[in-house]
């Protein structure tokens, strides 16, 4: 992956988002994407070897597309300026979609790297089971916020869109009622990268994914309720 390529082709795409551009920069697109697409295989082959249950996911379905959905945005633009991928156990794209906790990253326009783990924004019926298996759960969601490689790496969750007041059905002492509060379980950490070589961008997203396992692990082992007919 030419990190300075791709950052400098996502930046000029951030200062001409439109077809007429991207149509005429194709070419350097195809080859950025067929990139990308070889560093994903690689990262998911050397993460099934500390998760073995993302071996079976397959590359392609791990990448996004770069085509923005504009249908409910006042935002136009056609094109993300962003590469990004989600490796997950089940092939989906994302934990939304019924999926589980993955491993996500991406690379922006400014030249900064994303890892992430976990879920995020899961379904109601998914963030539920999530909410009852942190009281259920207490000590071993307790010890994974004090795992020591997590909380190096990350701190703790991301707490983007906490709620103010404990959702309904759960009480103001609950354990680690903080933390149900949160609409995301799931962790994150940006890193410059526009001087980085290929090398170290790999290793920088396997570090990260291998930190970030605890969590995804843990997330993995909730069940969520199949609603009744």
């Amino acid at each position: 992956m030419h990190v300075r390529d791709l950052t400098q082709y996502l930046a000029e795409l951030s200062e001409n988002n439109n077809r007429a551009w991207f149509v005429m920069n194709k070419p350097r697109y195809d080859i950025l994407r067929a990139e990308f697409l070889e560093l994903v295989t690689r990262l998911i082959a050397e993460v099934s070897k500390f998760d073995p249950a993302i071996a079976g996911c397959n590359p392609k379905k791990a990448l996004f597309r770069i085509n923005r959905d504009m249908r409910f945005s006042h935002d136009k633009s056609p094109y993300k300026t962003y590469f990004s991928a989600s490796i997950i156990a089940s092939g989906l794209k994302k934990p939304s979609q019924g999926g589980g906790p993955s491993y996500y990253f991406h690379i922006d326009a400014s030249g900064t790297l994303l890892v992430a783990g976990g879920e995020y924004m899961p379904p109601a019926d998914r963030l539920r089971a999530i909410r009852n298996q942190v009281v259920a759960d207490a000590g071993g969601f307790g010890k994974l916020l004090k795992n020591k490689k997590l909380v190096a790496t990350y701190g703790t969750l991301q707490s983007e869109g906490k709620l103010i007041r404990p959702p309904k059905g759960f009480d103001a002492d609950a354990p680690h009622i903080e933390y149900i509060k949160l609409k995301n379980f799931i962790v994150w950490k940006e890193t410059p990268i526009k001087k980085m070589l290929s090398d170290a961008l790999e290793k920088e997203l396997l570090n990260g994914f291998k930190d970030a396992y605890p969590l995804v692990s843990w997330l993995r082992q909730i069940k969520t309720p199949v609603a009744a007919e």
